[in-house]
């Protein structure tokens, strides 16, 4: 067995996976993904010197997390990839306030991480499965967690407690954040480009189908827009993101939802696909010439609009702006409309450099830098493998 480290990233509807060999830095293998797993299950793989582009289907139905599991075993058995792995490396959604760097998982772990299901409920079960999965598979190779709470859990008390009794905040009633292995990649890409200081005051707009912004100070989370659990903040796909919690009460007193149909309204039911009818994936709805798909990506926009003001606020200005992740990297109609609303911060997009999808994409005139920085949650795990 060799040092060879494999990641795995799972989510509700796809299972991202790649291979790293351990050198002086870390050299990549192998990257691919089993997507639409509650529809039409498809293996990708991209191209590397290991492996051929590979894009199939896996069926004309629906798959569970272990069935992509097993997919992504049987690929990397068949390259040979499988026996090297002496690490696994595992991006889980909620570490709690216990979990703040990557950590072995053992029994005593996962019973832990196990009790915060209820705060991430899409995600955790599915990240803890995989775990399961993997121990099964490689019994000797070693099994990491690595957080995406991690990120968030030095910011400033303030930025963290809500207006509740303090003996709450105690049991841990508290804002987490999430998205932090995305934000972290981040920005070590921002040191990369600008050294320690990390561009300053930069705010990073991780939209997926899930969404959130992180203000970061010098790279260091200071402000997000996630806050107790993956709901709170932005619109997103199908989740409702911020809303007043005397809705929630009106929705269980007198509507009568029970708990578990008040779960699936806003975690499923809600978001670009709740205000649309339509589809909660946003390129449909740009396709789309519906009233109904406009005002789903007009709200979307609004949202981060307002919480683009309220993180600049947080931070006393803005020198940067980041878009990743699937909206952020591939909507450039998206991102102009984003920095439309962010112009009085002195953001000035040039149309040609964004329609290109270029790295660097704001005027020469902007005040406020704004870059396209692809999405890499695996090698950030990767890193924290190192780490630990």
């Amino acid at each position: 067995m060799t040092g060879a480290i494999l990641v795995l990233n799972g989510g509700s509807s796809s299972l991202k996976f790649a291979v790293f060999q351990q050198r002086d830095d870390l050299h990549l293998l192998v990257r691919g993904s089993v997507s639409s797993i509650g529809r039409r299950p498809r293996l990708h793989v991209a191209p590397t010197a290991v492996s051929p582009e590979i894009d199939r289907s896996l069926g004309d139905g629906p798959i569970d997390i272990a069935k992509a599991f097993e997919a992504v075993a049987s690929f990397l058995t068949d390259r040979g990839l499988l026996r090297q792995v002496g690490k696994v490396g595992h991006r889980i959604v909620h570490g709690g306030r216990s979990f703040v760097r990557a950590t072995r998982l053992d029994e005593h772990t996962l019973d832990a991480l196990h009790g915060l299901e209820p705060l991430a409920p899409i995600h955790q079960a599915i990240n803890l499965e995989i775990v399961d999965l993997a121990s099964r598979l490689l019994p000797e190779a070693k099994q990491v967690g690595c957080f995406d709470t991690a990120f968030h859990a030095a910011r400033p008390e303030l930025a963290k407690i809500y207006g509740l009794p303090h003996e709450m905040s105690d049991q841990g009633i508290v804002s987490y954040g999430f998205h932090g292995l995305s934000y972290s990649h981040i920005a070590a890409k921002l040191r990369d480009r600008y050294g320690p200081g990390a561009s300053g005051r930069a705010i990073v707009a991780h939209l997926g189908s899930g969404a959130s912004l992180c203000a970061m100070m010098a790279g260091a989370s200071t402000a997000t827009t996630m806050g107790f659990s993956t709901l709170d903040g932005l619109l997103m796909s199908t989740r409702c993101g911020a809303i007043d919690p005397g809705v929630i009460l009106h929705l269980l007193q007198d509507r009568k939802l029970s708990p578990d149909q008040l779960t699936e309204l806003l975690y499923e039911r809600s978001g670009l696909l709740g205000i649309s009818g339509i589809s909660g994936d946003m390129q449909t709805l740009l396709a789309s010439k519906d009233a109904a798909a406009r005002r789903a990506i007009d709200f979307f926009v609004y949202r981060i609009g307002r919480e683009i003001g309220s993180l600049a606020a947080a931070l006393g200005g803005l020198d940067t702006l980041v878009f990743t992740a699937g909206i952020g990297e591939h909507a450039p109609q998206i991102r102009q409309r984003i920095c439309e609303a962010a112009a009085w911060l002195g953001v000035a997009l040039d149309d040609g450099l964004n329609a290109k999808g270029q790295e660097l994409i704001n005027t020469p005139d902007s005040k406020v830098e704004v870059l396209v920085v692809p999405a890499d949650e695996e090698i950030a795990v990767a890193r924290e493998l190192i780490k630990l």
